[in-house]
């Protein structure tokens, strides 16, 4: 029954009979409405405690109807199964976890049916049948070299200074040259070592990272006419990186969707949130949409519209990968402007 009909109700002066009440749609409604948990399964002990109580924190917040049954996993491939294990017991609908890539097959084993949406970001990952929900290389490249090619980036090197980011990176890139029609190559840098620029000069260079290797490049390359860009990992508020980066382009988090959690987050517990929490804060307002919806499925996850949240709206696709949306921001003197939003990528 929707609303404007028991209204009309109401307004009719309809009166119902304990039995009638007993027997009626809005009863049956209620009682028809899935209350199965969803797990979350984060690091509460270990090395990585601190992070997993901040991801329940941030769960927490995201929470507007009954809150995730929130179970440890010591950090490690045995405690993550226990805790699927009994989420599985308990008759979880959906599970939001592990945190680490090496858990995560052992996470999906257990869960058998039960949609796993993973905080990893290690591609792979989606093997197990998980879903990768973490932030990779490849969304971010993705989106900063689709925006670079909008305004005439035609060639672009990649510097890798050896960070798996970086090496994750590049080979994004390389992979995305016949999409993009944009010709890319892979720099390998060392510290202390030149910029080996071999042939033309590119229209732009990818700087993934703000290792100092990262910005001795980047320094060199000032002044030249060559369009600096990055990710969201060359983020920096170090006033010697800010210098260095000045009318870069970065994909990154949408700053107002992200100060807002931030904002949130700091309200309720005090200090920094951090990406890794707004992953979790993401897939608990993710979870409690479903609920409300009645789509607490793999069917729910896999809806076309997805869900807009702090780390930009996201689409769940059926091979286990998620399209995620980024803001490209300008790197200036004093900080970072946001100039575009980025597609899906």
């Amino acid at each position: 029954m929707n609303r404007r009909r028991f209204l009309t109700q109401i307004r009719s002066g309809l009166v119902l009979s304990a039995t009638a009440w007993a027997a009626s749609p809005l009863i049956a409604e209620a009682r028809d409405k899935d209350e199965r948990p969803v797990a979350l399964l984060v690091p509460l002990t270990g090395p990585r405690a601190g992070l997993g109580l901040t991801m329940q924190r941030a769960a927490m917040l995201a929470q507007n109807d009954i809150a995730p049954m929130v179970l440890d996993t010591g950090g490690t491939p045995r405690g993550a199964a226990s805790a699927a294990q009994e989420a599985v017991k308990r008759k979880a609908a959906l599970i939001l976890g592990p945190l680490l890539s090496g858990d995560v097959a052992a996470v999906a084993r257990v869960a058998g049916d039960v949609p796993v949406i993973s905080f990893t970001n290690d591609p792979e990952a989606r093997a197990s049948g998980a879903y990768v929900f973490g932030i990779t290389p490849g969304q971010v490249t993705s989106a900063i070299l689709t925006y670079a090619r909008s305004r005439g980036v035609r060639s672009v090197a990649v510097i890798s200074d050896g960070s798996p980011w970086a090496k994750a990176s590049a080979a994004a890139a390389l992979a995305m040259q016949g999409q993009l029609a944009m010709e890319a190559r892979v720099l390998e840098v060392v510290p202390g070592g030149p910029l080996p620029m071999a042939g033309d000069a590119p229209d732009g260079v990818l700087v993934p990272g703000t290792s100092d290797t990262a910005l001795a490049v980047a320094r060199n390359l000032k002044d030249t006419g060559i369009q600096l860009l990055g990710t969201l990992e060359a983020l920096d508020h170090r006033p010697q990186a800010m210098e260095v980066l000045d009318g870069a382009w970065i994909a990154s988090l949408d700053p107002d969707a992200f100060g807002s959690f931030a904002r949130s987050y700091q309200a309720r517990n005090g200090g920094d949130p951090g990406a890794i929490a707004a992953l979790a804060y993401d897939a608990a307002g993710f979870a409690s949409q479903l609920r409300a919806d009645d789509m607490l499925s793999r069917a729910g996850v896999l809806r076309d519209e997805g869900y807009a949240g702090a780390t930009g709206r996201v689409r769940f696709r059926t091979d286990g990968s998620v399209s995620r949306e980024f803001a490209i921001l300008l790197a200036g003197p004093g900080g970072y402007r946001k100039v575009a939003a980025s597609r899906g990528a």
